[in-house]
């Protein structure tokens, strides 16, 4: 299983709305467009994407689907990706639901998204992985279990993939 760990896009700052309703940025929304393209130009395919209910990571997802051009059905919103869930959680469900799934991203929040990576990198949350805004992780895992299951490939920040697009 190949997956793609994204960082949702600039959001707008917190304030009258509630943090799950905070919507990206029009700079979030073009710096991930690019973000998309540039992991297109690198090979990267994806077959599912799964991500959290809050807007800012459902509109990071949506640009990514259009990219890729993936329906509706290929996007699935999970509760095991909101900044509160536990990287335990969101493992069992792609154990349960997605093993299948050869190409999979993961949209979703810090601290959350560098847990989860250590995690499957090396048993543990500890790792400090630093994903900016819009930025990808790609690991390659044999069986989504937890505890040292994942080879990481490459984490690039979102200047980085847009350079590539």
């Amino acid at each position: 299983m190949n997956l793609y760990i994204v960082r949702h896009a600039i959001a707008e700052e917190p304030g009258a709305k509630s943090d799950s309703q905070r919507p990206l940025t029009e700079k979030g929304r073009e710096k991930m467009r690019k973000v998309a393209r540039g992991l297109h130009a690198h090979g990267v395919r994806l077959s599912l994407i799964l991500t959290s209910p809050y807007t800012r990571a459902r509109e990071t997802a949506e640009i990514l689907a259009d990219e890729f051009r993936l329906t509706g059905e290929k996007m699935i919103q999970s509760v095991h990706l909101a900044p509160d869930s536990s990287p335990a959680r969101l493992v069992e469900e792609i154990r349960a639901h997605y093993s299948r799934t050869e190409n999979l991203a993961l949209v979703g929040h810090e601290p959350f998204l560098s847990e989860l990576v250590s995690v499957w990198l090396t048993g543990t949350p500890d790792l400090q992985v630093n994903f900016r805004k819009g930025g990808v992780c790609a690991l390659t895992l044999e069986t989504p279990q937890a505890g040292r299951r994942a080879t990481l490939e490459w984490l690039l920040t979102p200047s980085q993939l847009a350079l590539l697009g």
